[in-house]
């Protein structure tokens, strides 16, 4: 893409003035407003109080592409990319991103550029330009640019893709947030029925959850197993479990004995809880309604099988959500490196809140009701989003 782009304008670095906390000062994009949709996060906009001269000349633009030089890992490589919609016209970017601005652009269409660089970090094509110095991970950027090439299209036809491509992530966009609002109706929902869980204002009697649930770690991989006779099943692993839902984008197999798969085989309605990760992640968990046959779980989760005369599971995986669970498990959990975790006697051990089975039943019904929708709205996204994939690959590939 020699000649096509500039890598141009000075990042901001600590010469260009203060953290300004009043707010007023001048918007700073930085990594951490980077998406993995290719948009700007602008939740987190630090502001800075700025005193130099021509600063103006320093500002982002509409249709202007910043890019991730440093702070990628080795499973998120640097390289993301976010395009300006000119939201104001007073923003500048600090000395972590870079700025990509489109040279000729009455030949170049800076959508259907950024559409080309996104696309090609999803298929990890920065990769080979990264420089990992002492576990950092940075961009060159410079070899990037020069080196990579774009597919030639006239104008015209790069406008006609991208306008394309806006209107499908557009919709994807909004599945999206229907989903987040339905999953803020069952919180709402929950508060309303039961009161807040942390200072268990209507007073329901606390029990640990070992009293009216049977629960089990999973299987062990690489365990031996010489000599038996062994069947190929499906197994949930950690990345299978999110909060709140089950991810069945990629569902792994193992070889496990008769015993094994009649001792950790899931039930429709298990609720399965992750033994670590992120702090903040920490103790999520999700209902499996309908497992695969025979799938069972490995070691590093927990089965939670509930006694569904004392506690429901629509009632339970939301309760997992709320701060009185989550910060038992903070208090008690083993953290190193950033990793934390639980064990099974910790598990047992976790005081619930325990609201009459009847208004559970009437939460638990409201659940499978928004449930409904959230299938249809998924089914959209999932349609609309293999859509966009495609056309991605077919312009892009």
């Amino acid at each position: 893409m020699a000649k096509l782009i500039d890598i141009t304008g000075k990042a901001l670095s600590g010469e260009w003035g203060t953290d300004d906390e009043t707010g007023d000062g001048i918007p700073v994009l930085r990594t951490t407003n980077f998406t993995n949709e290719g948009i700007v996060n602008y939740n987190d906009v630090v502001t800075r109080t700025i005193t130099k001269k021509n600063i103006e000349e320093k500002f982002l633009r509409k249709g202007d592409i910043i890019i991730e030089k440093s702070g990628g890992s080795d499973k998120f490589p640097v390289g993301r990319v976010i395009y300006f919609d000119g939201k104001d016209d007073t923003y500048l970017f600090n000395n972590f991103t870079g700025l990509l601005r489109v040279r000729n652009q009455e030949v170049w269409y800076p959508r259907y550029v950024f559409y080309s660089l996104f696309a090609n970090y999803k298929r990890g094509g920065t990769r080979a330009f990264e420089n990992k110095t002492t576990g950092l991970h940075n961009l060159k950027t410079d070899d990037y640019v020069s080196r990579y090439e774009i597919a030639e299209t006239d104008r015209e036809k790069q406008v006609l893709i991208s306008e394309k491509l806006d209107k499908l992530y557009g919709i994807i966009q909004a599945r999206k947030q229907e989903l987040q609002k339905l999953d803020e109706l069952i919180k709402a929902r929950f508060v309303e029925m039961f009161g807040d869980m942390y200072l268990n204002t209507m007073a329901w009697r606390e029990i640990h959850l070992e009293t009216m649930a049977d629960i089990v770690s999973g299987i062990t991989k690489g365990r031996k197993a010489a000599g038996k006779k062994l069947t190929k099943v499906p197994y949930m692993a950690v990345s299978n479990v999110k909060d709140g839902y089950i991810d069945w984008t990629t569902v792994k197999t193992i070889e496990a004995t008769d015993e094994e798969i009649n001792q950790y085989r899931l039930l429709p309605d298990d609720v399965l809880m992750t033994e670590g990760g992120d702090p903040d992640k920490l103790g999520r968990g999700a209902i499996i309604r309908t497992p695969l046959k025979n799938c069972i779980h490995q070691n590093h989760i927990f089965r939670v099988r509930l006694d569904e005369s004392h506690i429901l599971p629509d009632y339970f995986a939301q309760y997992l959500k709320h701060q009185r669970a989550k910060r038992y498990f903070l208090r008690c959990a083993k953290q190193t490196t950033g990793i934390a975790s639980i064990n099974m006697k910790q598990l047992k051990a976790l005081p619930v809140l325990l609201p009459p089975l009847e208004l559970q039943n009437e939460f638990a019904t409201f659940v499978k009701q928004v449930d409904k929708s959230k299938v249809a709205v998924q089914k959209a996204l999932d349609n609309t989003q293999l859509l966009f994939d495609s056309l991605m690959q077919q312009y892009f590939g």
